[in-house]
């Protein structure tokens, strides 16, 4: 009988039975169902609860006009005190610009959102006290949404505003009856639209809830654009595509050196053992990342661009934007493996999928994160590249939209990795830590 045969060998119920083969992974496939579970709930249980600094414009474009016999602007009296009411908890981050400051802002996703009170609101306001034969159209604020910012953070930015513009018109109704009532009473009954001295009933609707919310979109995007959300999706497939793709090349390379088995269905091949130091296996795994990057980004673009029709432009500058961010990616991947081996693949899943994902701001704005998250964005590669690709895909590839940030991250990403993974493999070398045992050299 020879000795490979199952049937000489140990039997699966002895295995099962042994407690040594099941402590390792008993240990780590809990802790990364418990870790996982708290890193990807934990930033979206709440987002209204953890809102903090959600920038929006308020924009005054009223001319102002006579009220009550004196020259009064509406306008500047309702967003000042919007900017002035109590956030105690600094939910909001109001910002008081022009209307073409507002517009530049949120076509660089500065910008959640802006809440405009038009030219004429005063004008229109002092005519529903005014004799005509036809009702006055009433006044109007503008709510202007951003949807190249995120669905989320455009439908947060827009409550708010609605909710913001709602009060004012609460506080300005409160006024305008209050007046109105007390004109009617100084005034003779034949000169007074009010009957004993009181307003009509249709006349106390009109003015105690005077102004119309309408709410446009403020900087508009493409229809196939997800909702502001392909932005996301295509970054999750730069970086899956740098992850999955750096592992698969490691473990290929693996394979093809005769470090580890081949092994298909019931095919198991072991090629010769290839000696080569553990920095030249490094040389190999990056290069190759680098170059089916090229690849796989330009696969990316010919499906979701060329098949299913997202909305993008400059083509080029996203495309090698794609390849670099995902290059970058790959090295980070290797240059973990080859410093901590099988463990590596392991790491780099949280650093680039299981941290990344829930900090990347970009279907939970980053102003509805918890803190902890908030200060992982600042160095996760999610955010940085989402940012770039949304840029290049909503903003027109504005620099200050950040374009310029993802380039800058992707350049550190990229020095670090080699500079880590060099520095590990040379010194793994140097101590004559060898992949291969010293009779294969």
């Amino acid at each position: 009988m020879t000795p490979n045969r199952p049937e000489g060998g140990v039997r699966a119920r002895q295995v099962l039975r042994n407690p040594k083969v099941w402590a390792v992974p008993t240990v780590i496939v809990g802790l990364l169902a418990l870790l996982l579970s708290l890193l990807y709930m934990g930033g979206i249980v709440n987002p209204r609860a953890d809102l903090h600094r959600l920038p929006i414009g308020l924009v005054n474009s009223d001319r102002g006009a006579p009220l009550a016999g004196q020259q009064q602007n509406l306008g500047a009296q309702i967003t000042a005190g919007i900017a002035a009411a109590p956030d105690p908890r600094g939910q909001v981050s109001w910002r008081v610009l022009d209307r073409a400051e507002a517009d530049d802002q949120m076509a660089s996703g500065k910008l959640a959102g802006a809440l405009e009170v038009p030219a004429g609101f005063t004008a229109a306001v002092a005519a529903l006290g005014a004799p005509a034969q036809q009702p006055p159209p009433r006044p109007t604020i503008t709510v202007l949404t951003n949807p190249g910012v995120g669905s989320l953070e455009s439908s947060l930015a827009s409550s708010i505003s609605q909710s913001a513009a709602q009060q004012a018109s609460a506080r300005l109704g409160a006024a305008l009856t209050a007046q109105a009532q007390a004109q009617a009473q100084s005034q003779p009954p034949s000169q007074s639209p009010a009957q004993g001295g009181t307003l009509s009933n249709a006349a106390q609707l009109q003015l105690a809830d005077p102004v119309t919310v309408d709410v446009q979109v403020g900087h508009p995007i493409g229809p196939h654009s997800g909702l502001g959300l392909t932005a996301f999706y295509y970054t999750l497939l730069l970086v899956l595509c740098g992850f999955l793709g750096a592992n698969i090349i490691s473990n290929g390379v693996d394979v093809a050196l005769g470090y580890a088995a081949s092994e298909l269905g019931p095919l198991r091949t072991q090629r010769p053992l290839v000696p080569i130091t553990r920095t030249g296996t490094l040389v190999v795994t990056s290069v190759m990342s680098v170059v089916l990057s090229v690849l796989t980004s330009s696969l990316v673009m010919l499906a979701t661009v060329g098949i299913l029709g997202v909305d993008a432009s400059h083509l080029p500058l996203l495309w090698v934007f794609s390849v670099c961010a995902s290059a970058a990616v790959g090295l980070g991947v290797q240059a973990l493996v080859a410093a901590f081996g099988g463990i590596g693949q392991l790491i780099s899943m949280f650093v680039f999928i299981a941290l990344s994902l829930p900090s990347s701001g970009a279907t939970v704005p980053l102003q509805a994160l918890p803190t902890f998250y908030r200060g992982l964005a600042v160095f996760e590669p999610m955010r940085q590249l989402s940012d770039g690709v949304r840029s290049i895909l909503y903003f027109g590839a504005r620099a200050d939209a950040g374009l310029t940030r993802a380039w800058t991250m992707i350049a550190i990403g990229t020095v670090a990795a080699l500079a880590f993974g060099f520095a590990m493999t040379s010194y793994y070398d140097r101590k004559g830590l060898h992949r291969f045992h010293p009779e294969s050299d």
